[in-house]
């Protein structure tokens, strides 16, 4: 109701559109761009399946959901509708790598949040395929991913929601060295779209790994889309948002971050170039 209304009332006042002052302009301008936040998450929540209706509700009874399950699935859709409202504002992006393939990085700091990296690719598989292989199968990751040591899927909340434990590998030109990650991941799938988020969780019961320094992730999130000319390929956009903790410099990290989203897509191509 709410976005009917605010249109309803912008259409009404478009004619004082230009005379607007700077702050009456500003605050338009939100106004129309949380409308598209808010049918962006609109289409989110439908194809979040039978958990989504309300993040806030008491669990049925026949779905026999724990707080705990409860509590991992909230997480992770609150970090998903954060990341998608990053992606989806499209102001203040700079380009930093543009690779021959037609790979894109970008770079954005966000307040309160710091630097960011986007990732802009397309690849040639499936919705399906890209699913099985970054969701379904996520403890498999290290067998085509070298930077990856193991990934282990600790809890399950329902079908779209896993707590996992990963640690990176020791491989040569890491720049940002070995850590380790407990973090919350979802999935939102649908024909036309999949969502992938995810964010670092704390939990009493598995705290940091002694000889590991542990990083935290996100909010963050990869959107993959059919290509509308080629339903064998795929649009794939990562959002790659990470405190990597330690005392790291920021220019070292942000060289090596980018550099991480590059060569894992690397890797992902050349996985799927098997099937």
């Amino acid at each position: 109701m709410l976005p009917a209304v605010v249109k309803l009332c912008c259409g009404i006042s478009y004619p004082h559109l230009r005379s607007m002052s700077g702050l009456q302009r500003t605050a338009a301008a939100v106004i129309g761009q949380e409308i598209t936040h808010m049918k962006h998450w609109a289409q989110i929540k439908q194809c979040m399946g039978r958990y989504a209706d309300d993040l806030l509700a008491e669990p049925r009874a026949e779905l026999a959901v724990s707080e705990d399950q409860l509590f991992y699935m909230q997480h992770g859709k609150e970090a998903l509708r954060k990341a998608v409202g990053m992606l989806e504002d499209r102001e203040g992006w700079k380009v930093e790598i543009k690779e021959g393939n037609g790979d894109v990085i970008s770079s954005k700091v966000i307040p309160g949040t710091g630097k960011v990296f986007r990732l802009e690719a397309v690849l040639e598989a499936s919705l399906d395929d890209l699913y099985d292989l970054l969701f379904v199968r996520v403890e498999d990751m290290h067998q085509w991913n070298p930077s990856i040591q193991h990934i282990k899927v600790l809890k399950r909340a329902g079908p779209e929601t896993i707590l996992t434990h990963e640690v990176s590998a020791e491989t040569a030109g890491n720049l940002i060295g070995q850590r380790d990650f407990l973090s919350v991941r979802h999935s939102c799938k649908q024909k036309s779209c999949i969502y992938l988020g995810g964010a670092a969780i704390r939990l009493e019961s598995f705290p940091p790994q002694p000889g590991f320094v542990r990083a935290e992730d996100g909010p963050t999130c990869i959107i993959i889309k059919p290509l509308d000319e080629d339903t064998t390929k795929s649009s794939f956009t990562w959002l790659l948002n990470m405190d990597v903790k330690g005392w790291l410099p920021k220019s070292i990290v942000n060289q090596g971050l980018p550099r991480a989203q590059l060569d894992f897509t690397k890797h992902l191509r050349k996985r799927l170039g098997l099937r």
